[in-house]
């Protein structure tokens, strides 16, 4: 059963929070795929992620990029899942393919913006009643992750 996994942004944006969660994954030789919806916002994430931090290198690409397929971090604006990835980041209220494609689907959703707020809920339900294993992750007001029950 995929593992599901719930952050609820409350102390910062989605920019400053996804790169070290994407940092954590590819150190554990994960594949990883980001859904935003649309194409503009993918192109932002992308440029920032070879900026967000003087000392960092997270290796990414797109799937509009030549070998999208080799990414260890690819990022798109639709379902496909072009690098293979075993883990799919689900930002800005995107939709989720089947999420029994994947190891690990983490949803990640602004707590102040009230339509990923209310999508968030929905997805929880909808995963919950069919019978996943879900956990959610608040923010402290530090921005440290905190699991909560």
């Amino acid at each position: 059963m995929t593992e599901v996994l719930f952050y609820h942004l409350t102390e910062s944006k989605l920019e400053d929070a996804l790169p070290a969660l994407l940092e954590k994954s590819v150190e554990r030789g994960w594949k990883v795929v980001v859904q935003t919806n649309e194409e503009a916002r993918r192109d932002f994430l992308d440029a920032h992620l070879w900026t967000f931090r003087e000392d960092s290198f997270l290796p990414h690409g797109t799937a509009a990029t030549p070998m999208a397929d080799a990414q260890p971090v690819l990022l798109t604006a639709d379902a496909g899942n072009r690098n293979g990835a075993n883990v799919r980041f689900l930002v800005d209220g995107a939709e989720p393919p089947p999420v029994a494609d994947y190891e690990r689907i983490v949803f990640m959703f602004d707590g102040y913006d009230a339509a990923q707020l209310e999508g968030a809920r929905a997805q929880w339900k909808r995963l919950k009643g069919e019978g996943h294993a879900l956990t959610y992750w608040q923010q402290s007001e530090e921005g440290r992750w905190v699991k909560k029950a």
